[in-house]
């Protein structure tokens, strides 16, 4: 069940801000008085002070779990620190943070981990679409420079009208400006936080070659540190609100973080539809106009970028 509140019709949020880096962020929510569980509930364990939860899947229960968010967001700044499961192998296992509505024509914007085999790493992928437009993917794949089943790390999105930017500790690695093109294929919309682990056999690992082993179980994700600055509304209103949370530069994020940004993705991208000529032999508009640092120095290597999500 969703949970909603009543706010007036008509909200003005104006934080003119970048943050750059989490430790400027604002402070962490409580997992027990901001989340509710979602399914797989006897698998949603939220630790003694409620300000953690560990989700998981196993033989049991191999629909795996998850919670959503009490309220919808229209617009803000998302956090979360996640651990990946430790397993060896979880192959097929699909570790989520996301925002999304539940709108017949919805919008999302997600981190996605897609599980691994022994030797190999996890790999990180993001996307996002607005009005529904699933057909019309936007995902990149990425590696990380660090184990992410080791620690737990910082994986935020920062969402406004403009922009949605997409972080991993203090540093952007991905940020998608909302271009006349896009239409409304860019998010718009309110939408609730997310967070699940689930059974993605069919594509998530080597495009299902390997598939989710149980007996390697459980899969035991925890989430800490919840950031949720966003503007609160009752999406069940006629009357949109105007929230202008997190306004940026029209140029993006600042030229420091940016040139780090293209850093990164030289070094750790696998994947960028951008560059997936057989999936979309005319580019989609915000490929042709995006400065060409955010884009990797030559073009990464290509795995099958398509997705399929719980739902």
């Amino acid at each position: 069940m969703l949970f909603s509140t009543y706010l007036p019709l008509v909200i003005l949020c104006v934080i003119t801000i970048f943050i750059p880096s989490f430790s400027l962020i604002p402070s962490t929510i409580s997992f027990t008085e901001s989340f509710s569980p979602l399914f797989g509930y006897q698998n949603v364990k939220p630790s003694d002070d409620g300000k953690s939860v560990q989700i998981s899947m196993n033989q049991w229960s191999t629909a795996g779990s998850g919670f959503v968010s009490r309220y919808a967001y229209n617009h803000g700044l998302f956090t979360a620190s996640i651990k990946l499961p430790d397993n060896n192998y979880t192959a097929g296992v699909v570790v989520t943070f996301y925002a999304q509505n539940s709108d017949y024509y919805r919008d999302e914007i997600d981190f996605e981990f897609l599980g691994h085999i022994a030797g190999e790493e996890w790999v990180l992928q993001t996307n996002l679409y607005g009005n529904g437009s699933i057909h019309r993917g936007r995902e990149e794949r990425y590696t990380l420079p660090f184990d992410p089943s080791t620690d737990f790390h910082d994986y935020g999105i920062l969402w406004n009208t403009d922009w949605v930017i997409f972080f991993v500790d203090d540093l952007a690695i991905r940020e998608v400006p909302n271009v006349e093109g896009m239409g409304g294929d860019f998010p718009s919309k309110p939408m609730y936080m997310y967070g699940t682990i689930w059974d993605g056999s069919d594509w998530a690992t080597h495009k299902g070659e390997y598939r989710v082993d149980f007996q390697q179980g459980p899969f035991v994700t925890g989430y800490t540190k919840f950031i949720i600055d966003g503007c609160q509304i009752d999406p069940s209103e006629s009357l949109q609100t105007e929230c202008r949370r997190y306004d940026i530069s029209s140029d993006g994020i600042p030229a420091n973080e940016r040139r780090r940004m293209h850093e990164y993705r030289a070094q750790y991208m696998t994947y960028s539809y951008c560059y997936d000529t057989e999936r979309y032999p005319t580019s989609l508009p915000e490929c042709e106009v995006i400065d060409q640092d955010m884009q990797p120095i030559a073009p990464p290597i290509m795995a099958s970028g398509a997705s399929r999500r719980f739902r």
